[in-house]
């Protein structure tokens, strides 16, 4: 087992990393503080791991909640559910919730426990690649709304997380490229040198071989880690995070959430960005090659939906980044390092989208 630290002050918490995680139940004993707990789940994790997790769990009270899976029930209608087997199962503040599932059981059973009674403990159980290094650390909560991705939400983080790297020999192949796309995303924005160790080992990765995997889980919390101990509310450094996220959240909503896997959408999204920096001058021609090919190597879609310019930016305008009426894109000086900014001229951007999404420029 790896272990690593979320630096918060008395809100600091371990990431632990390793294989049959979910079967130790001393880890647990570390993790859990509480004796009342309640396992938010989907209906495709339960089968696999809820009762492993529920044996280690011994000697507390226990109950479970089953939600259906995919993006498309990330809502606060299905958070509802939530929130009524906390009731039904009379939790008190001193309870826990356990997040069993990938990003959409992790957002929705963060979001809950951050509201209920105004804040219980949150333990992240996470079983996606895209979970494991992203989602699950930050304390980033919250669900999705008609009139866009995450504007409903929290922070609150967890007491610790607890990745079980075991659990990623039963996803899909889609889900593991998914979940390189946010591997992807770190090398670009802060590490030029684990962005040359993905491109050696991308085919390992996408094998699931173990020792690979587990370099590139820790690596991807490390940076993670540093950057919200640094800035934890995404007031400055932290926006980094969200390369691609903004053009990625516009093809998630064009598409109708649950088309496009939200590791898909952000994939695109990093092409997108890629594009306006070198139409910016910030990088060259060969780096948004390099680019390109990381992605299709991992296997991720290059080619976002024909939506329009307009329409994608009108999508873009409800971003959570735009202050001021200016949509801040995060970018890339090199690659290695990003940057955010809403310094950048209309018409490039314009000429981005049309070229991505269609549509005049």
């Amino acid at each position: 087992m790896q272990r690593l630290t979320i630096e918060l002050g008395e809100r600091s918490y371990p990431i632990l990393i390793g294989p049959g995680l979910i079967d130790d139940s001393a880890g647990f004993e570390g993790a859990v503080a509480a004796r009342d707990v309640l396992v938010v789940t989907n209906d495709v994790v339960a089968p696999l791991y809820l009762d492993r997790l529920l044996r280690s769990l011994g000697g507390r009270r226990v109950a479970s909640v089953r939600l259906p899976d995919g993006e498309q029930h990330k809502t606060l209608e299905m958070t509802g559910r939530i929130f009524d087997a906390l009731v039904q199962s009379r939790m008190n503040r001193d309870s826990c919730v356990i997040a069993l599932g990938g990003g959409v059981v992790g957002d929705m059973a963060g979001f809950a426990a951050a509201c209920y009674q105004r804040g219980v403990d949150l333990v992240q159980v996470p079983t996606t690649l895209l979970a494991q290094v992203d989602s699950s650390v930050g304390g980033k909560t919250g669900v999705n709304h008609p009139g866009g991705k995450n504007l409903i939400g929290a922070f609150h983080q967890p007491r610790a997380v607890v990745s079980d790297t075991t659990t990623l020999g039963t996803l899909p192949p889609r889900e593991v490229r998914a979940g390189l796309a946010e591997v992807i995303k770190y090398g670009l924005v802060a590490d030029a040198g684990f962005l040359d160790w993905l491109d050696a080992n991308m085919a390992a990765l996408l094998a699931l071989e173990p020792a690979a995997l587990a370099f590139a889980i820790r690596r991807s919390c490390e940076i993670k880690a540093g950057i919200v101990s640094e800035d934890e509310r995404e007031h400055g450094r932290r926006a980094l995070l969200n390369l691609g996220h903004t053009f990625g959240h516009a093809v998630e909503k064009a598409a109708g959430y649950g088309e496009w896997l939200h590791g898909e959408a952000v994939g695109v999204g990093m092409l997108l960005a890629a594009d306006l920096s070198h139409r910016l001058g910030w990088i060259g021609i060969p780096e948004v090659g390099r680019v390109r090919d990381m992605l299709q190597r991992a296997g991720l879609p290059l080619a976002a939906p024909a939506i329009g310019a307009a329409h994608a930016l009108d999508l873009m305008g409800m971003d959570k980044k735009v202050l001021g009426g200016r949509i801040r894109l995060v970018l890339l000086r090199r690659l290695g390092e990003g940057v955010v900014s809403g310094d950048y001229p209309a018409q490039a951007l314009q000429a981005t989208l049309a070229t991505y999404f269609g549509g005049a420029t």
